[in-house]
């Protein structure tokens, strides 16, 4: 879905997946995400081609979680995220594949950016238990 417009995205499949669900509550900076995320979560964020250290942008477990989000609030997103598409396909089992498009001030470039992600997700109980968010592009606005 187009989050600006309102019309569906070409390739979504479903808006009812816990991963939307994960990312409409990020953008909302909404502490019930921690709701919707298994305990034992795999958690990590890899980019392609882009000299910032994501060494840290990983966790093991909501605990873990928890500081890493934090931490992405004051250096990545100090001003949050605002969707601009969002479009996930699901792929059976639980697992989806999740085109991600967002536009930021990001603390790392001390500017505005655009970013278009995929994440592969897995939910299970209506909780997510594995994300693995590559950021392809970091367009500076």
């Amino acid at each position: 879905m187009n989050i600006q417009t309102g019309t569906p995205a070409s390739n979504e499949q479903s808006q009812d997946q816990v991963i939307d669900q994960v990312l409409r509550l990020f953008e909302a900076a909404d502490p019930a995400i921690l709701g919707l995320l298994a305990e034992e979560i795999d958690f990590r964020i890899d980019h392609y081609k882009d000299e910032a250290d994501t060494s840290w942008q990983q966790a093991n477990g909501v605990s873990e979680l928890g500081g890493l989000l934090a931490r992405l609030g004051t250096e990545v997103f100090p001003k949050g995220t605002r969707i601009l598409d969002l479009s996930t396909t699901p792929l059976g089992n639980g697992w989806a594949m999740t085109r991600f498009e967002q536009e930021f001030f990001y603390g790392v470039r001390d500017g505005m950016v655009r970013s278009v992600t995929y994440i592969t997700s897995h939910e299970e109980a209506g909780k997510l238990d594995f994300f693995r968010e590559t950021v392809t592009t970091i367009t500076t606005l």
